[in-house]
């Protein structure tokens, strides 16, 4: 697993092997990676990650954070409870020698967001367990989206947008079903 494109473009980062099954570690793959960033910066929806306030809900490897601040986003958040996620994102913000908040929260019971709401969010939960939607409702009523936000969801199946979201793409790239969101 490496940083694919940015300042830190082939950086290696922290290996996990196989994943944790039992903390439903399941990095994304660089190949899919990829996909994602280049459709969101192709995509015509402007340029929604330079200077971009990131939130990554279920972040495990931290990766996809790390992904988009290395090709230029403005501030990083990530949000895991799993210990073995919290290990792997403190070594890869290590290796990527950057800031960035990491907090040991349930994505789907998160508290009121004591700052800035964010304007591009990326959410890979455990597949197959609907916590993508629960996450997503708590990030809104808590004030975590900013409005219009973008929201990259990566989910096993092709799953509808929950109540307010607008759906503005969907892809699959193997297992993995890649929805791209807009906030209220």
């Amino acid at each position: 697993m490496r940083i694919i494109g940015g300042q830190w473009r082939g950086l290696r980062l922290a290996e996990v092997g196989a994943g944790d099954p039992v903390a439903h570690l399941r990095p994304t793959s660089d190949r899919v990676r990829e996909a994602i960033f280049n459709l969101l910066i192709n995509g015509g929806y402007g340029d929604p990650v330079t200077e971009a306030r990131v939130l990554d809900l279920f972040a495990g490897t931290g990766a996809l954070g790390l992904e988009a601040l290395s090709r230029g986003a403005a501030t990083l958040t990530l949000i895991d409870d799993g210990p073995a996620a919290r290990s792997l994102i403190a070594r890869n913000i290590a290796l990527c020698r950057t800031e960035a908040h990491h907090l040991r929260l349930n994505a789907t019971r998160l508290p009121p967001n004591p700052g800035a709401a964010y304007t591009l969010a990326f959410l890979d939960p455990p597949y197959g367990k609907s916590l993508g939607q629960a996450a997503l409702h708590a990030a809104l009523a808590g004030n975590w989206l900013a409005p219009e936000a973008l929201v990259v969801w990566e989910e096993g199946t092709a799953l509808p947008p929950p109540p307010g979201f607008d759906q503005l793409d969907q892809r699959r790239y193997g297992d993995t079903h890649v929805t791209i969101l807009r906030a209220p």
